[in-house]
C-alpha cells in the first residue's frame, strides 16, 4: 500500500504534453486570429421529430415601410377613436354593459371581443 499513488503524491503527475496546450504566440504586428467555436456551438439545431408543427408567422411591417406600403385610413382611425371615447363615457355613466336601444345586458363575451360594442347581436 505504500507504493500506491495518492492524490497529494506529485511524483506521479501527468506529463506536460497531456496538459492544456499553450496559447499560440502572435507575430509582432500581425492581427490576432479568431479561434473557431467548437462544433457543438456552431451546429444548427432542429426541433425533435415529435414537436407539433406550427403555423407560419405573419410579419407586420411598422414605421416608414408600412406607411409606404399602405396609406392610412384617417377616417377609420377617427371612427375608432370616437367609438373608444363613447365606450369610456358609457363606462363612466354606468351604461357600458347594456344595449343602447333595448337596455338588455350585453354578453361579456361580446364586450371581450369588441370593447366598443353598443348593441347586442340580433
Amino acid at each position: 500500500m505504500e507504493n500506491e499513488p495518492t492524490p497529494a503524491d506529485h511524483s506521479q503527475a501527468e506529463p506536460a504534453s497531456a496538459a492544456a496546450p499553450a496559447p499560440a504566440t502572435e507575430a509582432a504586428g500581425s492581427a490576432p486570429t479568431a479561434t473557431p467555436a467548437p462544433a457543438a456551438e456552431t451546429a444548427e439545431t432542429t426541433a425533435p421529430a415529435t414537436a407539433p408543427a406550427t403555423a407560419p408567422t405573419t410579419v407586420t411591417t411598422t414605421g416608414a415601410a408600412a406607411a409606404a406600403a399602405t396609406p392610412l385610413d384617417l377616417d377609420g382611425i377617427q371612427r375608432d377613436l370616437a367609438d373608444v371615447e363613447l365606450a369610456l363615457a358609457r363606462l363612466d355613466a354606468g351604461t357600458y354593459w347594456t344595449d343602447e336601444v333595448t337596455g338588455a345586458p350585453l354578453p361579456a363575451e361580446l364586450l371581450a371581443q369588441r370593447p366598443t360594442a353598443r348593441r347586442a347581436p340580433v
